[in-house]
């Protein structure tokens, strides 16, 4: 995969997290629900934590060392990708969506201080009430397919040696 392509992917992905993040949060309150699907809602959350909002209780040092963590993260993720052959095409898919996910967030976090979550999916029970998954938005949702993408390759994945 093309460089320009790989990057390419990690704008796309920035880009696309940026502009529905601004929608939901011109559109919600916080804490508003809009319900789109029997098991799917708009909801707009602040999370000040990490993923499924670990450290979530309030804003706080956290913010920075989140912050410095996903800046790092997305510095050797893009020299990986850059230093990927063109012959690491999934791999390079996989890291150009945790990439975009990953900076999507961290401008979040050091615009805001949290990041702005709206996609609220859930299990509807009518004996114990709804089941909720975490609030997320489109750039954790990059991160988990580019995530799950490279533990899909590294267990199926044939090795050079292996290949012959």
């Amino acid at each position: 995969m093309p460089q320009y392509l790989r990057f390419g992917i990690a704008i796309v992905c920035v880009v696309l997290d940026q502009v529905t993040k601004i929608a939901a949060a011109g559109a919600l309150k916080l804490g508003e629900s809009i319900a789109v699907l029997p098991v799917f809602n708009i909801s707009l959350a602040h999370n000040y934590g990490a993923a499924f909002s670990i450290f979530n209780e309030h804003e706080g040092p956290q913010r920075w060392f989140l912050t410095g963590i996903s800046f790092v993260v997305s510095i050797v993720i893009i020299v990986w990708l850059y230093k990927n052959t063109m012959a690491e095409k999934w791999q390079s898919l996989a890291l150009a969506l945790i990439l975009g996910g990953a900076v999507g967030n961290l401008i979040d976090r050091a615009y805001y201080g949290y990041v702005i979550d709206f996609i609220q999916v859930y299990y509807p029970s009518a004996t114990s009430g709804p089941k909720y998954f975490p609030t997320f938005n489109i750039a954790d949702s990059a991160i988990f397919c580019g995530a799950a993408l490279l533990i899909i390759l590294s267990i199926f994945e044939k090795k050079p040696e292996e290949a012959t």
